[in-house]
């Protein structure tokens, strides 16, 4: 599965980065999340930092463990997660013109095991549904978040 969406906000790239690496702090701006468990935090960089996500999806309480594996300052940041027999990664990129800020992020999911696969073909259609719509209220967030500080 992958699915990109983006979200246009009136402010300039440095303040929206400073929104969607604030991971510690993310349980304030994104509804969706729960709580959050850093696990590692790097001192000079974000690339390396993991931590623990918990929300709530069809119903269930369910924790990621998640960990940014590329960034570029101001300009994008990748993540990854394994669970349930597949691979997921997140990429969050910015663009700015003429201080407003494009952010798109883009999702994937790559099934890698017997069992991920099949309930990757039972559940894909809904799970698609579901991640498009909790993409879309994160990137909701934020916007407010970046807006009205």
């Amino acid at each position: 599965m992958k699915l990109t969406i983006d979200i246009e906000i009136k402010a300039p790239k440095d303040k929206v980065w400073k929104v969607i690496t604030d991971i510690e702090n993310s349980v304030n701006t994104i509804s969706g999340i729960e709580k959050i468990e850093i696990l590692n935090k790097p001192k000079d960089t974000v690339v390396g930092l993991k931590w623990k996500e918990t929300r709530t999806i069809f119903g269930k309480s369910a924790t990621e463990t998640m960990w940014i594996t590329e960034a570029t300052e101001n300009d994008y940041y990748k993540t990854r997660a394994e669970s349930n027999g597949a691979i997921y990664q997140t990429i969050l990129k910015l663009s700015e013109k003429e201080n407003t800020t494009f952010l798109t992020m883009a999702f994937s999911s790559e099934a890698i095991t017997v069992r991920g696969k099949i309930m990757a073909f039972i559940f894909g259609r809904m799970l698609n549904k579901t991640m498009k719509k909790l993409i879309k209220k994160d990137l909701s967030d934020i916007k407010t978040a970046v807006e009205n500080k």
